[in-house]
């Protein structure tokens, strides 16, 4: 893929930037302490990537090493933070929802995750959700545990079409192994976001550029805030009203001095 023995640096940790992220590392520590102290598992609700990696710093801060992230499959994206004390007993706290449409106009991610948080649930309290690529009008909800009854007696709609919501213990094998990704190759002339973003979306650079300005773009659930900004291997890129893609690997250089990137579109 490359020519040059480059390697750029990973990004590091980033420290919380805001009252919420603060707020949910004083959770996660304070939930570390009660594990330890009474010997019993903590779990919180279904966290985002970003969260994730703050609850992890959270657990490494509070010096407790018996967690782990679980969102009901090995390849979920939203994951719950399972403390667990050794020789302790363990919860499921992941339960599945098979959710059937029943009528022509089938309800799309958008519908299916608005009329679930329509319950009055919090979004902690619903992890992914995922099509049926074989079957179009069947999704699959992971849902906190103790949130699975009251999901499926209560969801009957999602958009304007009719569902029927039934609990399962897990997804069908084929599913859980997680979405095939195609992944691209591209190369940039520097490891600026807005190089980097254009290649993904297959624009111009000023067009990134005018993503970024409008604060359309977030990288690993943080707004960007400058179009020179420095990215990495790993980095996920949301670009509102367009879709996600996540920058995979960065090689070297080509003979012409540009780098090479994969990536792969959500």
């Amino acid at each position: 893929m490359a020519y040059s023995s480059d390697k750029p640096v990973s990004r590091g940790f980033v420290p919380p930037q805001n009252d919420e992220e603060r707020r949910l590392m004083r959770r996660v520590e304070e939930l570390c302490r009660v594990a330890q102290d009474r010997g019993i598992p903590r779990y919180t609700g279904f966290l985002s990537d970003r969260e994730q990696t703050l609850a992890e710093a959270a657990c490494h801060r509070a010096g407790f090493s018996a967690f782990r992230f679980w969102g009901g499959y090995p390849e979920a994206e939203r994951r719950v933070l399972c403390l667990e004390p050794p020789e302790a007993w363990q919860e499921a706290p992941v339960a599945f929802l098979q959710i059937t449409a029943q009528g022509a106009d089938l309800p799309e991610h958008r519908d299916h995750l608005g009329a679930i948080l329509g319950l009055g649930l919090e979004r902690a309290c619903l992890g992914d959700l995922i099509q049926d690529p074989e079957a179009p009008a069947v999704f699959y909800a992971a849902v906190l545990a103790d949130k699975q009854a009251f999901i499926a007696a209560e969801l009957t709609s999602a958009g304007r079409c009719p569902v029927q919501a039934n609990p399962c213990d897990a997804l069908p094998d084929r599913l859980a192994r997680g979405p095939e990704r195609t992944v691209r190759e591209a190369t940039v002339s520097s490891l600026r976001a807005d190089a980097v973003l254009a290649a993904m979306m297959h624009t111009s650079r000023a067009r990134a550029a005018d993503y970024i300005a409008a604060g359309r773009v977030e990288v690993n659930h943080l707004a960007l805030q400058a179009a020179h900004a420095p990215v990495y291997a790993r980095d996920i890129f949301t670009v509102r009203g367009v879709g996600r893609y996540q920058l995979t690997e960065i090689g070297g250089k080509s003979r012409k001095d540009r780098i090479f990137i994969s990536f792969f579109q959500y």
